[in-house]
């Protein structure tokens, strides 16, 4: 369309050759970007498994390191360091607002994993039942995606010192820095002083910390790749400032998200957290490199659209996922005759269980409640008369299959 009304506007056979040139530069460049933001989360997924299924796999070892001396957990480090690198890369060729929302493509590869590596066996109808909102979550997720990559924004800014510096002290940056540090601040105060202990309150400091972090990311990863090829920038003391951002806003952001994942289930984590997070890095993105400047409202409406897909089909996909049900111990030391001095706090003894548990998406544990229900012993009606010696009868603790 553009070459077309060049043509009908103007003869300049030199203008129209920029522009081809340009459109060609820009459809390559958002490719390579998103390609490699895909096969970044892809392999991440992957090796997040695979480590996964070596912990799984070495459940009850008395060794704590074990997994250092399997070949699969090393196998998972090395494609989860590619994977990242991948992901990193991704930031230097294409616009934060596109990378931010591919995110998407790792909770789809796990739940295509976790369905891969079930070990049950159900019937066709019970399958689909179960999992029908899994395979609507990832038709979404990858609709969403598509469109992201179709109308994702075009700017196309070289990574210079002379530019991250400039956009650093525009006003509406500026404006935009003081009011995410007071909103943080507020959310600090209510968690630490109030325990305002939310999931929408943690994973909202992440975001906020999530978003330095990828504006960072960006400058970083594009002054490097202008580095090697041939445009040094490493003598820039933004880029060292723009380092150090990036490390400590990850950290942190790391922080949080431990803190949430032990407070909440992790697919609550997920969902909420890669809306939150993928909304305020787009907005930090579009406030800091002008991604959307110049953008018709089509593309902008469509973009958006785009977004809301696949912040459903996330939903879904981890809306699926249950709640492992913890094996509860059913004898209590403390009621055994003679055993009080032993144990005087009243520890408790767990069965040896030969059964893998499963804390991520390769294996399914749902029904282990009804395998490992806990047993009924029988009880005796004793009679305790005086004259035998004192003890404490046996005492049996009884579970439904609820608790």
């Amino acid at each position: 369309y553009v070459v077309w009304a060049s043509l009908k506007l103007t003869k300049d056979w030199n203008l129209i050759h920029a522009v081809i040139v340009n459109e060609l530069f820009v459809f390559q460049e958002n490719l390579i970007g998103a390609l490699l933001a895909i096969f970044g989360h892809l392999v991440v997924s992957i090796a997040l498994n695979l480590q996964k299924y070596c912990h799984i796999r070495l459940a009850g070892s008395k060794d704590p390191r074990a997994y250092f001396k399997t070949k699969t957990w090393w196998l998972g480090l090395l494609l989860m360091l590619l994977g990242e690198l991948g992901v990193f890369a991704s930031y230097a060729f294409a616009p934060l607002s596109l990378i931010v929302p591919l995110s998407a493509v790792s909770v789809i590869a796990s739940a295509i994993i976790g369905i891969i590596f079930i070990k049950e066996k159900w019937k066709p109808k019970d399958f689909l039942k179960r999992y029908v909102l899994s395979f609507v979550g990832c038709g979404l997720a990858i609709v969403g995606t598509y469109l992201l990559v179709t109308f994702a924004p075009n700017s196309h800014e070289k990574m210079t010192g002379e530019n991250i510096a400039r956009h650093l002290v525009s006003w509406p940056f500026l404006l935009y820095m003081l009011v995410e540090i007071i909103v943080f601040c507020l959310l600090l105060y209510f968690y630490k002083e109030k325990k305002a202990n939310n999931v929408v309150v943690i994973l909202l400091l992440v975001a906020l910390l999530g978003s330095m972090t990828v504006v960072t990311v960006k400058a970083v990863a594009g002054m490097l790749v202008l580095s090697i090829q041939g445009n040094l920038q490493l003598d820039y003391p933004i880029f060292y400032v723009m380092f150090v951002c990036m490390v400590a806003t990850a950290i942190y952001q790391a922080a949080f998200l431990s803190q949430a994942s032990q407070i909440y289930d992790s697919s609550l984590i997920a969902s909420v957290g890669y809306i939150l997070s993928t909304t305020v890095a787009i907005t930090a993105g579009a406030v800091f490199y002008l991604d959307f400047l110049g953008e018709d409202v089509l593309h902008i409406c469509m973009f958006a659209l785009g977004c809301l897909i696949a912040f459903l089909g996330v939903f879904l996909i981890t809306r699926n996922r249950k709640k492992a049900i913890p094996f509860e111990p059913y004898i209590s030391m403390d009621a055994m005759p003679g055993m009080q001095d032993m144990h005087a706090k009243g520890t408790t003894v767990q069965p040896d269980l030969k059964a893998s548990f499963s804390y991520g998406a390769l294996e399914n544990n749902d029904s282990i409640s009804e395998i490992y229900a806990p047993a009924t012993l029988p009880v005796m009606q004793e009679e305790h008369n005086s004259r035998s010696n004192p003890g404490v009868p046996y005492r049996v603790l009884e579970h439904t299959k609820k608790e």
